[in-house]
C-alpha cells in the first residue's frame, strides 16, 4: 500500500490537496482538504445588509455573479423584499449566461485535458481530423486547412517551449484513449472556447456593468435602467445585442460542445462505472418562474428542487433549509460547544483554529483535523451538489427537456440510467444543462422583451429600502443553485446592521473532510475504487475530481503560519 499526494489539485485556483492510499492498483481511501480560510463572514459583521453582497461577490473571482445573487436573496428574505419581474428575469439572464460561460470553461479548460492526449495531437492527419470533425457536427470550422493550422500552431508551441498550461501535463499516459485525430479536434476547440468565451460574457458587461464582479445587484431588484427611448438603458437595441450573443452561445455548444462530450465519452465508456461516490444528491433549484424569492417558493422554479437519496430516481424528496447544519470535526475551526456538533448556518460560528503540522510536511494527519473546510450536511447526510445533482433531480421531477436530453445521450452512449451515478455521468451532466440553459435563456430575453413591450419599466422595489421600516431584528437566507452547485447565504439583522452572516458553499458540501461520524465527503467517497495506471502519475484522480468543478476560492482566506492575517484592508 502507498499515500499519494496531489497538490495543488485543480487547474483554475489552488488550494486543494488530496491525500489518497493506492493498493492493488486502486484507491482504497482518500482525504480532501482546503489550505487556505475563508473570512468574509467576519468582514461582514456591523455592516449595512443592502451592501453585503458587494463584499460577497468578492469571495470568489471564479463564481462570478453568484454570491451577489445569494446574498440579495438572503437579505431580501429577512426583510420580506421582492423584485419586480423585469428585475427578476435580467437575474435569470444574468445567471443562465454564466452557467453556459461557466461550463464551456470548465469542459475545455479545466477538465478536457484529463482525457485529451495533447501531444498526440502533433501526429494527427488533418483531412481525417476534419473527417471525423464532419461526421459529427455542422461546426464551421471543420476544414482539413484549419486543422493543419491548429497543428503547426500547437508545433510551434511545443518547439518553442511556450507550452502554458500544457507543460505539467501526463502526456502519453497510458490511460489516454482518443486517437491523434480526436486530440487535434480537441486541442481546436479548446482554443476556440477562448474565443467564444471572451466574447460570450459581454452579456454580464451589458447587464452588469462588468465582469467578473457585475455591479447592478441591489437589495430589492437592480440598478441597470429600462428605458425603450434611451440609449443609455436597456432598449430595443440592447434586447437584439444580447439576442445575438445568446444566440452564438447556443450555436457554440450545439456544435462543438455536446458533440465534443459525446465523442469523449464514447472512448472512456468504462467510466460510466467509476467514481459515483455518495449517491445522495441535493438542489436547491432556480430560476424563478415569477417575481417571488425562489428561497420561499421552491414550486416556481425552472429548475426543481429537491433530493435524490441512494441512487433512487423513483422518488425526489422534498427538500427544507432547516435540515442544513456544519460539522467542524476535521475542520481547523472550533465551537464553543464542541467540536463534534453540527451547527445550522443562522447559529454558525468561524473561529480558525489550526492544529495542522508546520510546513514543510509530507502528509496531514488525516485522523485529526486537516482541512479548512467545514462539513456541510442535509439532515445529518452528506450529499452531492452540482450539475449532476440538478440534472438528476430534474430528470426523475419529469422536467421534460431534461429528460429528453438525458435519454438521448444515454442512448447514443449505449449505457443505462445507473451510468449517470459516476465520473462520466457528472462530465455529461454538465453538458446537458449547458444545452438546457443556453436554449432557456433565449425564452429568457423573449419574456423580458415582452414584459418590456407591454409598458413594464419597473426594476426596482424601493418600498422596504428604508432601514427605518425594517423590524429591529430580523434573518433570512438565499438560496441559489450556482454553476459548481448548491450556495446559500444567511443572514441575521439588528440594529440595521449585519449581526452574523454564514455562507455554505458548493465546493465545501463537495469536498469538506469527514463529520463527526467518519463518513466522508463527496470527494473522499467518488474517489473510492478508482483505477490507478500509474500512481507517479495520477491523472485518474484528477479526472474525478475535476468532473466536480472545484473552486477553492469561496473557502479561502490567506493566513501565515502563526494564524495572522497576511493582508488586511481598510475599506472606507
Amino acid at each position: 500500500m502507498s499515500r499519494i499526494v496531489v497538490d495543488p489539485i485543480t487547474r483554475i485556483e489552488g488550494h486543494l490537496r488530496v491525500e489518497a492510499e493506492v493498493d492493488g492498483g486502486k484507491i482504497t481511501d482518500a482525504w480532501s482538504s482546503c489550505t487556505m480560510w475563508r473570512g468574509i463572514e467576519k468582514i461582514l459583521n456591523g455592516r449595512d445588509p443592502r451592501d453585503a453582497w458587494y463584499f460577497t461577490q468578492r469571495i470568489c473571482g471564479v463564481c462570478t455573479t453568484v454570491h451577489a445573487m445569494a446574498s440579495v436573496r438572503a437579505v431580501e428574505n429577512a426583510l420580506g423584499i421582492e423584485p419586480p419581474l423585469n428585475a427578476q428575469l435580467i437575474r435569470n439572464l444574468i445567471q443562465a449566461s454564466q452557467f453556459v460561460h461557466d461550463h464551456v470553461v470548465h469542459f475545455y479548460h479545466l477538465h478536457a485535458l484529463d482525457w485529451v492526449d495533447v501531444v498526440s495531437a502533433l501526429d494527427a492527419d488533418p483531412a481525417a481530423t476534419a473527417d471525423l470533425a464532419q461526421s459529427i457536427s455542422a461546426y464551421p470550422r471543420s476544414s482539413p486547412t484549419y486543422f493543419a493550422a491548429v497543428r503547426d500552431r500547437l508545433a510551434n508551441f511545443v518547439s518553442a517551449g511556450r507550452l502554458g498550461p500544457f507543460t505539467n501535463g501526463y502526456w502519453g499516459h497510458p490511460a489516454y484513449r482518443l486517437p491523434p485525430e480526436g486530440n487535434l479536434l480537441a486541442v481546436s476547440h479548446y482554443l476556440d472556447a477562448l474565443e467564444f468565451q471572451r466574447k460570450y460574457v459581454e452579456i454580464h458587461a451589458i447587464l452588469g456593468g462588468k465582469n467578473p464582479h457585475l455591479q447592478t445587484y441591489l437589495v430589492g431588484g437592480m440598478a441597470v435602467p429600462i428605458d425603450p427611448n434611451s440609449q443609455n438603458a436597456i432598449n430595443a437595441g440592447t434586447i437584439g445585442r444580447l439576442r445575438g450573443l445568446l444566440q452564438e452561445g447556443l450555436d457554440f455548444v450545439t456544435q462543438a460542445y455536446i458533440p465534443d462530450l459525446l465523442l469523449v465519452a464514447s472512448f472512456y465508456e468504462d467510466w460510466a462505472g467509476i467514481g459515483g461516490g455518495l449517491g445522495n444528491y441535493m438542489s436547491f433549484g432556480d430560476f424563478p418562474l415569477g417575481n417571488k424569492n425562489p428561497s420561499m417558493d421552491p414550486d416556481n422554479l425552472f429548475l426543481p428542487r429537491g433530493i435524490v437519496l441512494g441512487k433512487d430516481l423513483g422518488t425526489v424528496h422534498p427538500m427544507a433549509p432547516t435540515k442544513i447544519a456544519e460539522y467542524i470535526s476535521h475542520s481547523w475551526y472550533s465551537y464553543e460547544e464542541g467540536d463534534d456538533v453540527a451547527l445550522p448556518p443562522l447559529e454558525g460560528e468561524t473561529t480558525p483554529n489550526y492544529t495542522g503540522p508546520e510546513p514543510p510536511y509530507e502528509f496531514l494527519d488525516t485522523d485529526a483535523k486537516y482541512s479548512w473546510l467545514k462539513s456541510p450536511r442535509y439532515d445529518d447526510t452528506p450529499v452531492e451538489v452540482g450539475p449532476l445533482a440538478r440534472m438528476l433531480v430534474a430528470y426523475a421531477s419529469g422536467h421534460e427537456r431534461v429528460v429528453e436530453l438525458v435519454d438521448t445521450v444515454l442512448t447514443k452512449l449505449g449505457v443505462g440510467a445507473e451510468a449517470l451515478f459516476s465520473t462520466l455521468g457528472r462530465t455529461a451532466a454538465r453538458g446537458i444543462e449547458t444545452q438546457v440553459l443556453a436554449e432557456y435563456s433565449l425564452a429568457l430575453l423573449d419574456t423580458l422583451a415582452a414584459n418590456i413591450a407591454g409598458g413594464d419599466l419597473q426594476i426596482h422595489n424601493g418600498e422596504l429600502w428604508d432601514p427605518k421600516t425594517w423590524p429591529d431584528e430580523a434573518s433570512g437566507f438565499g438560496m441559489h443553485e450556482a454553476p459548481r452547485g448548491s450556495l446559500s447565504h444567511w443572514v441575521k439583522i439588528a440594529g440595521g446592521k449585519v449581526a452574523s452572516y454564514q455562507a455554505v458553499v458548493p465546493s465545501t458540501w463537495n469536498a469538506g473532510p469527514r463529520d463527526a461520524n467518519g463518513r466522508r465527503g463527496a470527494y473522499e467517497a467518488a474517489l473510492l475504487d478508482t483505477p490507478m495506471a500509474d500512481p507517479a502519475q495520477p491523472l485518474e484522480i484528477l479526472r474525478t475530481v475535476h468532473s466536480f468543478d472545484p473552486c477553492m476560492a469561496c473557502a479561502a482566506h490567506v493566513l501565515d503560519k502563526d494564524g495572522n492575517p497576511v493582508v488586511e484592508v481598510q475599506v472606507l
